[in-house]
Formats: C-alpha cells, sequence, structure tokens
C-alpha cells in the first residue's frame, strides 16, 4: 500500500507519495515529524534521524527534484535540484509536484514537518 504524505515547508504544503517498502513504512511509523533540515551542495536538505531505517540502497544515476530519500541508514533527504550523482540510496518516495520546492527550501537550514493525514490504499 502505498501512502500519501503531506511535507510542510513554512506556509507552503506539497504531498508526497511514499513506496511501499520497509524503509518507507518505518519512516511512516515516526510520523508526525518537525525537524531542522540542513543545507547541503545547493540541491538538498538532510536530518539525521534519532535511529536507522531498513534500507535497500543503490545507486539511482540521477536524482531529481522532489526525490526523498534515505542516505545511509539514518539520513533523511529532500532534494530540490535534478543532478547525476554517484551516491547511493534508499528510495522513500517522491514530492508529486515539486515546482516551488527550491524556493519554499530556500538556501538554509530550516524547519520541515512531515505528516500522514492519512492512509490511502493507491494500488
Amino acid at each position: 500500500m502505498k501512502t500519501k504524505i503531506t511535507i510542510k515547508v513554512g506556509n507552503q504544503k506539497f504531498t508526497a507519495t511514499l513506496l511501499a517498502n520497509p524503509s518507507a513504512n518505518a519512516f511512516k511509523a515516526l510520523l508526525p515529524l518537525s525537524v531542522e533540515m540542513n543545507e547541503l551542495n545547493s540541491n538538498e536538505k538532510y536530518h539525521r534521524l534519532p535511529g536507522d531505517l531498513p534500507v535497500n540502497a543503490y545507486n539511482p544515476r540521477t536524482i531529481k527534484s522532489g526525490d526523498l530519500m534515505v542516505w545511509g541508514s539514518d539520513t533523511l533527504v529532500i532534494f530540490y535540484e535534478t543532478f547525476s550523482t554517484s551516491y547511493s540510496y534508499t528510495r522513500l518516495g517522491k514530492i508529486e509536484n515539486p515546482v516551488g520546492l527550491a524556493t519554499a527550501l530556500g538556501s538554509g537550514n530550516l524547519t520541515v514537518t512531515f505528516e500522514c493525514p492519512q492512509n490511502i490504499d493507491l494500488r
């Protein structure tokens, strides 16, 4: 079952769809979650979670704006630019419409809230 979540950045909201995998399920169990996300490389925000998530890392070759992933086993990442990568990540899901995401996230650290308003079966 895939789940829709809401990601709040300031007064903007984005809808993301989590994948049906153990990593996304473990992340969903942490919600609601408000965290300070740090800027990195002018293309992503990250936050170290208090514990490990199950992982199944692979190299996606291309990161896309709106990708929601885990680096290592405990670092939540939101990507707001599209670029090539040599790093491996575990995919959690994707923001459905990332238009305005880069502007909302800005260039510094900020608080981001992840909420699961309801479980929707998208099968």
